[in-house]
C-alpha cells in the first residue's frame, strides 16, 4: 500500500497549492504526487477529469518560474487518479511567480512535509545553477524599477529598452528573470556607498557622514558630488593673476570612484567606504584583485574586470574609456605631486589613497628642492626619498626588501617610492627579477 514519504505526496483534490508541491520536488530530488488520494491513502478519484487536467496544466505553467513543465509528466491511473511525476530540476530554485525568489515563494521537501526554503538554501541553489559569476546569477529581488538607469542611458544617448535587457545581461537567457547585474542598475540596488569626513588624520573624530543608496548610477553621481563638496580650493595671487588649486584633481576622484564601483566584489554585502580628512581621500572597495593579477600588473596597465558585463555597460556609457587606464590616469595626474597615490590590496579589499596635493606640497616645501633641468621647475625630495638616497650613498645600492625595512613600509609603498624616484632620475634600476636593486641616478650624483 502506498503511503506519503519524502518522495510521495497525496492530494485529495486539485487546489492552487499543487504548485508548492511541484516546486518542492523540483527543488529537491524529485517525487510523485497522486491527485485523488486523501492523506490516509483512500482513493477518492477526481471528478471532471478533462476540466481538472487542463486546470492542472495551466496552474503549473502560469504559477511557477522558471518553467518546470519539462520535468513534469502526467499519467491517468485507475479510479480516476492522476499520477504527477516531478523530476529534479536543473534551474533551481523554482518558485511561485507571485512571491518571487524568497522563502514565501521557494519550497523544498523535508521528510513528508513541503516547507519554505531558507535564504541560505536559496542562495546555494542559485550558485549551483548559475555558477560563481555574480553578475549573471538570478537576482533574489525581481520587482525592479530602473528610473535612474533610464535617465543615465538617455543622457548618454544609449538605448535602454526592454528588448535590449537580455543583450545587456540584465535578464537571464532562459526565463527572462532579472539578473544581479539588473539589480545593481535598478533603483532597488541593495549595495551602497558610505562616506565619512573626519576632523583628524587618524580618522577617529567625525565631522560628517553620508550613505548613498539606489542605482549604482545614482550612487556614482551622488558620491562624486559629495566628494567634490569636500574638495576645497586654495587661491594664490601672482601679480595680476589669481591661480586656483584644488586639493584633489577632480578626474582622480572620478577615476577612483569608478574603479571602486565597477570592480568591487558585489557578492560581499558590505558598502564601498570613502574616508576623507585633511591629508587624504581614501576609497575602499570589497574584494581583492582578480586571481592571477598582482599590484604591479594593474599599475602597468594590465586589467581583468571582475564584472565584465558591468564594465561593458560603463564603457558604452563612456564613463570608462578602456580597461586598465583609470589607475594610470590617476598617477599621471599626480606626476608633479611630491607624494603619490597609494594602493593597498588584501584578499578581500582594494584601497586607493589620494593625497591632498595642497597639503603634500606644503609639507614638501620644508624638504629639499632639486632642479630637474627644466627652467622654472623643481622637484621635491621627501623624507622617504632622502632616507633612500642616504642609504644608497653609503651602501652603493639598495634592494626592495631593504627599502621596505629602511622606510618601514609594505612592498606596494616601497615600489611606488622607488618608481617615482626612478622616473625623476634619482635612482637607476640595476638587474631584474630577484637580483633587482637600485643605484644612484644621474640627477642624484
Amino acid at each position: 500500500m502506498l503511503c506519503e514519504s519524502e518522495s510521495v505526496e497525496f492530494k485529495q483534490s486539485l487546489t492552487e497549492d499543487i504548485a508548492k508541491e511541484v516546486i518542492a520536488f523540483a527543488n529537491t530530488h524529485g517525487g510523485i504526487i497522486y491527485l485523488g488520494i486523501d492523506d490516509v491513502g483512500n482513493e477518492i478519484g477526481i471528478q471532471n477529469l478533462d476540466t481538472e487536467y487542463n486546470r492542472l496544466s495551466n496552474i503549473l505553467r502560469d504559477a511557477i518560474l522558471p518553467d518546470v513543465t519539462m520535468f513534469v509528466h502526467y499519467e491517468l491511473l485507475e479510479n480516476k487518479i492522476i499520477k504527477i511525476s516531478v523530476g529534479e530540476g536543473i534551474n533551481k530554485p523554482y518558485f511561485l511567480k507571485r512571491h518571487g525568489i524568497k522563502p514565501s515563494g521557494v519550497y523544498v521537501r523535508q521528510g513528508t512535509v513541503t516547507a519554505p526554503a531558507t535564504w541560505d538554501h536559496i542562495r546555494n541553489a542559485i550558485k549551483l545553477s548559475d555558477g560563481d559569476s555574480y553578475e549573471s546569477k538570478r537576482s533574489l529581488l525581481q520587482d525592479l524599477t530602473f528610473d535612474s538607469a533610464k535617465t543615465e542611458f538617455k543622457n548618454k544617448q544609449v538605448s535602454f529598452s526592454q528588448d535590449k535587457f537580455r543583450a545587456l545581461g540584465l535578464r537571464d537567457p532562459g526565463e527572462s528573470l532579472y539578473t544581479n547585474l539588473a539589480l545593481l542598475l535598478s533603483d532597488q540596488c541593495t549595495h551602497s556607498v558610505k562616506i565619512a569626513v573626519y576632523d583628524n588624520s587618524s580618522n577617529t573624530v567625525f565631522k560628517d557622514r553620508r550613505e548613498f543608496k539606489g542605482s549604482i548610477f545614482k550612487q556614482l553621481n551622488d558620491s562624486y558630488t559629495y566628494c567634490m563638496l569636500n574638495n576645497r580650493t586654495e587661491s594664490v595671487i601672482r601679480g595680476l593673476d589669481r591661480i586656483d588649486t584644488m586639493e584633489y584633481p577632480p578626474e582622480a576622484i572620478r577615476e577612483a570612484l569608478l574603479n571602486a564601483i565597477v570592480h568591487r566584489d558585489y557578492s560581499f554585502s558590505g558598502s564601498i567606504i570613502i574616508n576623507i580628512n585633511a591629508e587624504y581621500m581614501q576609497f575602499i572597495s570589497m574584494g581583492g584583485l582578480v586571481p592571477g593579477l598582482t599590484t604591479e600588473d594593474i599599475l602597468s596597465g594590465i586589467s581583468q574586470p571582475r564584472n565584465p558585463m558591468l564594465a561593458h555597460i560603463f564603457y558604452r556609457l563612456k564613463h570608462i574609456e578602456a580597461y586598465g587606464t583609470g589607475l594610470r590616469r590617476i598617477y599621471d595626474l599626480y606626476r608633479d605631486c611630491p607624494i603619490k597615490p597609494e594602493i593597498a590590496v588584501t584578499d578581500n579589499s582594494f584601497r586607493i589613497t589620494l593625497v591632498n596635493m595642497i597639503s603634500a606640497r606644503k609639507h614638501a616645501g620644508a624638504a629639499d628642492e632639486v632642479s630637474d633641468g627644466t627652467p622654472g621647475k623643481t622637484q621635491y625630495v621627501t623624507d622617504q626619498m632622502r632616507k633612500i638616497l642616504d642609504y644608497v650613498a653609503a651602501n652603493q645600492e639598495i634592494d626592495e626588501q631593504t627599502m621596505m625595512d629602511v622606510l618601514n613600509v609594505k612592498r606596494t609603498r616601497a615600489y611606488i617610492v622607488a618608481k617615482h624616484m626612478t622616473d625623476l632620475g634619482m635612482l637607476q634600476v640595476k638587474g631584474r627579477g630577484k637580483t633587482k636593486s637600485y643605484i644612484l641616478g644621474d640627477r642624484s650624483r
